[in-house]
């Protein structure tokens, strides 16, 4: 009776423990399920600051403890509500496994993909689900964010008449704009260079010094052009003619001497400069890649221009010089009976005594002086509203970056540094980047009957 007693007992204890572990468990399973979670994390980010004939709209979507379950994302104006965007994750099972915690929903907005849209205020709405579960609520988050709807362009009006244009020249338009304008310019094919504000004029009128590319473009594709915020867009031809221009082509034969000269001066100025192969070949690299590289530092620099025109008149040419190369002639390298490259030089290339005074051919701002690539050592002037000018392969170089220059005033002296047979000035002229026919800026009547003259205070 005595030992039966003692198993029973120990039974007893045993089946209470077991019972009081499984109070235990579930009581963490109850708190497990209802402990406070922070909610899920919604974001919603928009390509513009309102909503026109298209933009998109991305919504990010958070949830990295428990996961996400549904999410959503719409648009409401007035009563109509329409979904855009939708996705669905499938809850973890009681062992856990794979969840999602992290998921973006894009969509088009505007009048192009919503016929249905009118101006005014756009609701989107961005709605999440948490991963429901045992003990689980799906604690559904909403955000939303209120846009403009616009769907009229803004006013464009081409002020300024007689716009006569040459194959990779340049042109002044002036025009006018209204308040909703966020930018305006012109686009030529597919370069697109911005207004400054109109010198002497009203606050809506705006200058726009610009550029035609010297291949490629018909007088029908450069255009005035006004945007909102919304991307609205209104566009107005202008160009009055656009004249054709034959360019010469000229074949360059490469000697070993030269070669050595110029890439050996170069790789001495050019910090991890790629040494590997022959000097032919790390020739070719710097005409190609260097090239390029210059240029895109050109555009660079002068992007942050001065709003206003620092040049004052006609440009300088280099005083008793030679024109020796003009814009956008094709060169064609060869070597040793081979030809070996192609590229189109952009400037003038000038000649006159060996280490010739050279000076500013207008006002500006230095923006870069010293070694400059393929140019050798040079100087960039900024003369304001996007206008650039560089001297190239200078044997010495008189002012420092950030200095301001008057027109006339010496800037350096010619040489050969870069890729320069002899001693010469290499000079270019560059719009917003784009480099254009130096001829022009040199030419007192051209500069007089196209920039000057749509100045109010040069009138």
């Amino acid at each position: 009776m005595a030992l039966a007693s003692r198993r029973q007992g120990r039974w007893g204890l045993a089946l209470a423990v077991l019972a009081l572990g499984g109070l235990a468990a579930g009581g963490v399973l109850v708190w497990w399920g209802l402990r406070e979670e922070p909610p899920a994390s919604v974001v919603i980010e928009l390509e513009r600051p309102a909503v026109g004939v298209s933009t998109r709209v991305t919504a990010s979507f958070a949830e990295p403890r428990g996961g996400l379950g549904n999410i959503r994302l719409e648009l409401q104006q007035g009563e109509r509500v329409e979904q855009v965007a939708a996705a669905s994750f499938a809850r973890p099972g009681l062992g856990g496994g794979p969840r999602t915690a992290e998921h973006v929903l894009d969509a088009a907005l505007g009048s192009r993909h919503q016929a249905w849209l009118a101006e005014g205020e756009l609701t989107i709405r961005a709605v999440a689900d948490r991963a429901a579960g045992f003990l689980r609520s799906p604690a559904p988050v909403t955000v939303e964010r209120r846009v403009p709807v616009r769907l009229r362009p803004p006013r464009l009006q081409v002020v300024s008449s007689g716009h006569y244009l040459r194959q990779g020249g340049a042109g002044v338009v002036v025009i006018e704009i209204d308040e909703a304008a966020a930018r305006s310019g012109v686009r030529a094919g597919d370069r697109e260079f911005r207004s400054y504000p109109l010198p002497g004029g009203s606050s809506r009128q705006r200058l726009v010094l610009f550029g035609v590319p010297w291949q490629g473009v018909a007088a029908a594709e450069v255009r005035a052009f006004a945007e909102d915020a919304a991307g609205n867009r209104a566009e107005q031809a202008f160009v009055n003619g656009l004249k054709p221009v034959a360019r010469r082509k000229e074949t360059i034969e490469l000697g070993p001497a030269f070669l050595e000269r110029v890439v050996t001066a170069i790789a001495a100025e050019t910090p991890g400069f790629d040494a590997s192969g022959s000097l032919l070949e790390q020739y070719l690299r710097i005409n190609r890649d260097m090239r390029r590289a210059d240029l895109q530092r050109v555009a660079e620099l002068t992007g942050a221009s001065e709003e206003r025109p620092l040049w004052q008149g006609s440009f300088l040419q280099l005083p008793d010089s030679k024109r020796m190369a003009g814009f956008a002639e094709t060169r064609t390298y060869r070597f040793e009976g081979r030809e070996v490259d192609t590229q189109t030089h952009l400037g003038l290339d000038l000649a006159s005594t060996a280490r010739a005074e050279v000076p500013a051919a207008n006002a500006g701002r230095v923006v870069a002086a010293g070694w400059f690539g393929i140019y050798g050592r040079a100087v960039l002037l900024d003369h304001g509203c996007g206008l650039a000018s560089l001297y190239g392969h200078l044997s010495e170089v008189a002012v420092t970056a950030g200095q301001s220059v008057a027109r006339g005033q010496t800037i350096g002296r010619t040489g050969m540094t870069g890729l320069a047979g002899g001693d010469h000035l290499h000079f270019e002229v560059f719009v917003q980047g784009l480099s254009v026919d130096p001829i022009e800026w040199l030419d007192a009547h051209w500069m007089q009957d196209n920039v000057l003259a749509r100045l109010p205070a040069s009138r």
